[in-house]
């Protein structure tokens, strides 16, 4: 099994259409990358609880628990690193309080959910990222190779 840890992809309308809040990982692991908010979840905590207080924490949000939507999960694994391995949980939602502000681990921005920045992001998430912003919920499998880096296997599991 995976380290637990949680995700939540905000959504709002833009001027543009939908737009998804990411952020750029300031240190730790995905540095440099655009990932998902999200992090651990904490010993008796649920993966929504671990979301809503992962995006005050990274973002100065606060999440209108009520509008958290389930958005499936993805068990990433990495063979070549198992220590890295992940059992995520995510969720989607559209209310919350407060104005996204950067903070030491993440610069948030807003992104088009149609133009999603893939080149920036870990190899994944053009696998199952656009599923889980379209509403869908799926349970994912992730396979990174030795590299640790791409993907050696993608599959949806339900």
């Amino acid at each position: 099994m995976g380290a637990p840890v949680a995700l939540c992809f905000l959504l709002r309308d833009g001027a543009a259409g939908r737009e998804v809040l990411l952020g750029r990982k300031k240190r730790g692991f995905g540095r440099g990358k655009v990932v998902g908010l999200g992090g651990h979840v904490e010993p008796g905590e649920s993966p929504a609880e671990a979301a809503v207080r992962e995006l005050h924490e990274e973002a100065c949000v606060v999440l209108d628990r009520a509008a958290v939507r389930p958005g499936g999960t993805v068990d990433f694994r990495f063979p070549a690193r198992p220590e890295w391995d992940m059992e995520c949980t995510m969720y989607t939602c559209t209310a919350w309080s407060g104005e996204v502000c950067e903070t030491d681990e993440i610069a948030p921005a807003w992104y088009p959910v149609d133009a999603l920045p893939l080149t920036d992001m870990w190899q994944d998430a053009d696998h199952w990222l656009p599923i889980v912003l379209s509403g869908r919920v799926a349970d994912f499998l992730v396979e990174m190779a030795e590299d640790n880096e791409t993907v050696a296997r993608f599959a949806v599991l339900g």
